[in-house]
């Protein structure tokens, strides 16, 4: 019991506040890059790999609770809430406390907010390196701080879990290594790498370009077309049908 004595508090970050800055926020960061770029696959597969990420990591995180029990850092006061403990002949330990304290109590590994938080904020993270080509070699470290700031935000969360003692740095830290790991995986569906030449867009986005240069009855190469046009201002290349391309596959449409 001597790692188990410790006060109980209440939560610095509620429960009711992590779907916002988990799911809400990046949803909102998508829909400003969707306005910008008005590209309709990279707003479906951000928030489908980002529900996707948070649903299973909460699925995850909630199986692994129940399974392993172990008791959070103020169980004796959930257990003992007069503070005197009792046990049976055994040694096993006899609560008089509420039933739904004690039953709370014994969900410390992993941290459900730090999961949650990993799991939603690691995603935008992800998201946000292959938007901003942070990995483009080209050393702006601005774009690492940008990315970085949604994870620094998720290790604050973990932080307050253990000063709060709700949980052992041992649950933050397995709470964060499964809801990142879950994050990169779920990205990883939809994004090429963020270091990838491409991966500033979703698979479906160059898929839909392939597509739209197979079905012409002359197939374009829009690459070599905008090298054409650079390399000789003469050309005949009409730049309405290239546009045209361009917004229907942004649309969605094709």
């Amino acid at each position: 019991m001597t790692d188990l004595k410790y006060p109980m508090k209440d939560n610095t970050v509620p429960m009711w506040a992590v779907p916002l800055y988990a799911v809400l926020l990046p949803i909102a960061i998508f829909l400003l890059f969707y306005i910008r770029r008005k590209d309709v696959y990279d707003l479906h597969h951000g928030i489908l790999g980002l529900l996707f990420a948070v649903l299973i990591t909460a699925i995850l995180t909630d199986a692994i609770k129940d399974a392993v029990g172990r008791p959070r850092p103020d169980f004796f006061w959930r257990c003992f809430p007069d503070g005197k403990d009792e046990y049976d002949r055994w040694g096993n330990v006899v609560c008089h406390g509420k039933e739904s304290d004690i039953k709370e109590g014994h969900k410390s590994f992993p941290s459900g907010h730090t999961s949650w938080s990993f799991a939603g904020l690691g995603f935008l993270s992800l998201y946000l390196s292959g938007k901003m080509k942070a990995f483009d070699r080209s050393g702006h470290v601005a774009k690492l701080c940008i990315v970085f700031l949604p994870i620094l935000s998720a290790c604050l969360v973990g932080v307050s879990r253990v000063d709060d003692y709700w949980h052992h740095w041992q649950d933050v830290f397995a709470g964060g290594v499964l809801g990142l790991v879950v994050a990169t995986f779920c990205y990883l569906q939809f994004f090429p790498p963020p270091y990838h030449t491409e991966g500033w867009g979703p698979y479906a986005y160059f898929r839909a370009l392939e597509q739209i240069n197979n079905s012409n009855s002359q197939p374009v190469n829009v690459v070599g077309m905008a090298v054409q046009v650079v390399n000789q201002p003469n050309s005949n290349v009409d730049d309405q049908i290239l546009s045209s391309t361009y917004d229907a596959m942004e649309s969605g449409k094709t």
